[in-house]
């Protein structure tokens, strides 16, 4: 087993150095364009993969090919030289009190009640703002990847170090029906429901349809598989034309703005299950600007009707 240096193996400088080979396919070209000698960046590149201990360049063929271990290093040594070449001009614009740009992830069962006034309150705080809606999960990734400053839906990351949290709201799971439908007041009644109409899940890559299919195994309901949506529209639009019945959040009904007199809410028969929505960023990286945003974020929820966290 390969032991690991208590200190980083490289510098900045050494990984534009081997960026630089990547671009030109050749140590002789990037030393001009980077104005060193070709021994100069030969020398970096051995030091750096004597430090790393793989090696990262194949060296049998023109232009150079980076290897398996290169190519890994490319792609992170990249997204951390874009990142240390915004230090400069965030700093300056820390003189002004406001940021170049904030990158938010918006689970989309948010995006009609939140995305104004989300979008209003951070341009008082940056000069660009970009709100991306879409699952948790792909905005979990990009958080941790530094595509996106924090997000706000259900907390994918609990068990990882180095973030905030922000409690936003919580909300029950609730059965929502087509009309005319009657609704189960016990499990044994939500058993029989399952067995003529289908489930309308949510994506099995939501965190939400995980938590809805593994309640439904603990309550032995045997739903037909049928549909499967991404989104609050594509579940409960489903409802409306009657195609099944669905296990969802009074957020995700009202983000999917489906007219009320075709789908029918009620409680969940049996034990009660929620969900919790939280705004996560990297620990003390943005200041104050997450906490004054998750209570911008509450009193909005609060003015729509749900249960703050």
């Amino acid at each position: 087993m390969r032991e690991l240096s208590p200190t980083l193996p490289f510098d900045l400088r050494s990984l534009e150095i081997f960026l630089a080979v990547c671009e030109a396919g050749a140590m002789s070209t990037a030393a001009r364009q980077l104005g060193l000698t070709q021994p100069a960046v030969s020398l970096a590149i051995g030091d750096l993969e004597r430090k790393l201990g793989f090696a990262l360049f194949d060296r049998t063929v023109r232009p150079l090919a980076v290897t398996v271990a290169g190519g890994l290093l490319r792609q992170r040594a990249a997204a951390l030289i874009a990142e240390a070449r915004q230090i400069g001009p965030l700093l300056r614009e820390t003189e002004h009190g406001r940021l170049p740009l904030i990158r938010v992830g918006l689970v989309d069962s948010l995006s009609r009640v939140l995305t104004d006034p989300l979008a209003a309150f951070l341009a008082t705080k940056a000069d660009e703002v970009s709100i991306l809606s879409g699952l948790t999960a792909s905005h979990a990734s990009d958080l941790l990847t530094r595509r996106l400053d924090l997000f706000l839906g259900v907390d994918d990351l609990e068990t990882w170090a180095g973030l905030e949290r922000w409690p936003l709201a919580k909300e029950p799971y609730v059965l929502a029906l087509p009309a005319g439908e009657e609704a189960p007041r016990s499990v044994p009644a939500l058993r029989k429901l399952a067995e003529r109409l289908p489930l309308i899940r949510f994506s099995s890559r939501s965190r939400t349809g995980v938590e809805i299919d593994a309640h439904l195994r603990r309550l032995g309901v045997a739903a037909a598989r049928a549909f499967e949506f991404d989104t609050p529209y594509g579940v409960t639009s489903m409802v409306a034309a009657g195609r099944g019945f669905a296990i969802t959040t009074p957020l995700c009904i009202a983000e999917a703005a489906v007219s009320g007199a075709r789908v029918v809410t009620a409680a969940l028969p049996g034990p009660q299950i929620s969900r919790k929505l939280t705004l996560v960023a990297r620990h003390r990286e943005l200041g104050r600007l997450p906490r004054e945003l998750g209570q911008k974020v509450r009193d909005v929820l609060v003015a729509a009707g749900a249960e703050t966290a």
